[in-house]
């Protein structure tokens, strides 16, 4: 099965001359993932290597139909495949997760929580790449996207943190638990608020606005990575 995701970054480097690769190894990182599920009798989805590939997985499949519309696919496909590439490349360092899953992840609850959250990880990143491409090209059309990869990032997320307050409920007895990842969580929350809040505004529309969506994405990174490496938590990713 490494194999399998090995030959997906060889394919999306490709895909960087010929878009042919970019659908290639976007069915390779499908069927490691369908593999890999079938191999533990679960979603692939605990632990920072399936949690990374899954983010890349679902960058490339949600920056397809936001490139159907755009003249110049190959601008804004190219940044979204090396940055997903990085993932990819970066969850051969860290070990799968092979075990059983424990009683209290053994719920649907679980399940949505997880996938929500890293759909909307993945549009998140791809709103910084529209920011980036619109603060150099000044193009309306990248910042309107940026928005609209935004505002669906932000619909998941929070249905993935209404999904994962009932989780921790059954598994804890409570909708809270005051741990760094969901002080985090909360501020991710309020960060893309502030963005949606904000771009109603005229004053705030344009470079403000891709700025905040860059930034956003700089936290939704350290919620995920840096407060699972840095800090003590009951999530593992």
């Amino acid at each position: 099965m490494i194999i399998l995701s090995a030959l997906a970054i060889i394919f999306y480097l490709f895909s960087l001359g010929r878009g042919f690769f970019l659908y290639a190894g976007l069915l390779l990182q499908v069927a490691y993932m369908l593999m890999r599920g079938i191999q533990l009798e679960r979603l692939p989805l605990v632990g920072p290597h399936d949690t990374l590939f899954f983010l890349s997985t679902s960058m490339v499949a949600f920056a397809i139909p936001f490139a159907i519309s755009m003249e110049n696919k190959k601008r804004f496909l190219d940044p979204v495949v090396i940055v997903a590439s990085c993932f990819a490349l970066f969850s051969f360092f860290a070990k799968p997760q092979d075990m059983p899953l424990p009683p209290v992840l053994r719920t649907y609850w679980f399940e949505l929580h997880v996938t929500l959250s890293f759909f909307s990880y993945a549009l998140f990143g791809i709103a910084a790449v529209l920011g980036f491409l619109f603060l150099r090209n000044k193009e309306q059309e990248l910042e309107i996207l940026q928005y609209k990869a935004i505002l669906i990032g932000y619909l998941m997320f929070s249905l993935s943190m209404i999904f994962g307050g009932i989780w921790a409920y059954l598994a804890w007895g409570t909708y809270w638990l005051w741990t760094p990842k969901e002080l985090w969580t909360t501020i991710l929350w309020l960060v893309y608020s502030l963005y949606l809040h904000a771009r109603l505004r005229k004053e705030w529309m344009g470079i403000p606005s891709a700025v905040l969506g860059i930034i956003g994405f700089a936290v939704t990174l350290f919620t995920y990575l840096g407060v699972s490496l840095l800090m003590k938590s009951s999530h593992t990713f």
